[in-house]
């Protein structure tokens, strides 16, 4: 298989698998309480990630910098406020729907960055951003038209807060040389040292009781959504441009929905399933409109670095590779 089509298919495949974590969420907290999930989730991705750093330390450099550390706490501060609003939203909704609104920080995210010359967005911007408005009120409509359910709701607040995160991390990361799976591995330790004492207080017990079949959903989760994800993007992204590896990683709602429905057995009605098609268009429409205008704003110039073409390029919801994308 050539390079480019090898190159897509992990992207794809990174796409999938992030598609596939909101359902695999969702069966996992119907088992556990929502925090004890993500306190095991988060503990399983740090036992994986920082052994990784320590191995790889032995033969090149310290496993940590000081200024690693600082930004991965704050980073993983901002990360852990993000998956809470998740797992809750997505308990609480379907996975298809959780896909499909979380996207919407793909659109929310250029309106908060400024970094990278990137300045005010075009006009028409806003209108991609009113076409995912649209899609938001069909997507709530399931059982006709209403006010959002909290699970609605709780992803729709996710998504800015994402944006926020992922803002963030533009500025905190820009100019500094930062290793990406440095950062990650101390985001998975905030994150599960922040979630221990309220996993302990609100499920010590249920934690006996996790089936078999929940623990491979959180293996799954931890280590395929998480770790593996993680490190095929940036080995993906290294290989190819941004622009391709945005348009295939952005493919992730898509999946969502796919195996919401396809697997999980969920069902739209044919307003939801509209508000689907134009919440995919309106987001994609937005990064297209986006990135032109910061390739016009001089952001992704023709002698960049592979770093900063990498840096160019979202992860999950729009997320450098900087940070792990640790799913819903």
């Amino acid at each position: 298989m050539p390079d480019t089509r090898r190159t897509d298919l992990v992207l794809l495949i990174v796409a999938m698998v992030w598609g596939s974590s909101y359902l695999t969420a969702k069966n996992a907290t119907e088992v556990a309480p929502v925090l004890v999930v993500l306190f095991l989730r988060y503990l399983l991705s740090a036992l994986a990630g920082v052994p990784l750093v320590l191995a790889l330390a032995r033969r090149r450099q310290v496993p940590w910098t000081r200024e690693e550390i600082r930004i991965g706490s704050v980073l993983g501060l901002t990360q852990t406020a993000v998956l809470v609003l998740e797992m809750y939203g997505v308990a609480h909704t379907s996975a298809a729907n959780a896909g499909l609104l979380i996207s919407l920080t793909l659109v929310i995210t250029p309106l908060l960055d400024r970094s990278g010359g990137r300045g005010r967005v075009p006009p028409r911007f806003f209108l991609a951003a009113g076409v995912c408005v649209v899609a938001i009120g069909l997507l709530t409509s399931v059982h006709g038209l209403h006010t959002p359910g909290v699970g609605d709701v709780l992803m729709l607040a996710a998504a800015v807060v994402r944006a926020v995160h992922v803002a963030l991390v533009g500025r905190l990361t820009s100019g500094r040389a930062l290793r990406p799976l440095q950062l990650t591995s101390v985001q998975t330790v905030v994150g599960a040292v922040l979630c221990l004492a309220p996993a302990a207080v609100s499920g010590r017990a249920a934690v006996a009781h996790i089936t078999a079949g929940t623990w491979a959903q959180l293996a799954y989760l931890a280590l395929f959504c998480s770790v593996f994800a993680f490190l095929a993007q940036t080995w993906a992204i290294q290989r190819t441009s941004a622009s391709r590896a945005s348009l295939l990683l952005g493919t992730e709602p898509v999946w969502a929905a796919a195996i919401g429905i396809g697997i999980g057995g969920e069902r739209l009605t044919a307003l939801a399933a509209l508000g689907a098609v134009l919440m995919v268009a309106g987001t994609y429409w937005g990064q297209a409109i986006e990135q032109a205008h910061r390739t016009a704003q001089g952001a992704t110039a023709p002698g960049a670095t592979a770093e900063e073409t990498i840096a160019e390029a979202p992860g999950k919801d729009g997320t450098s590779p900087a940070t792990t994308p640790v799913g819903a």
